[in-house]
């Protein structure tokens, strides 16, 4: 799982959702595992 800055180019990708837990924002998807990500 990478730390980014910015989700934004992530949330772009087929597949990705952009789901919300414990006041952190993640980037899931799984058509492509490789992208997950946390933001902060």
């Amino acid at each position: 799982m990478k730390v980014r800055k910015s989700l934004r180019s992530l949330k772009k990708k087929p597949g990705s959702q952009v789901v919300r837990r414990r006041g952190k924002t993640y980037v899931i998807n799984k058509k492509n595992p490789r992208l997950k990500a946390r933001q902060g």
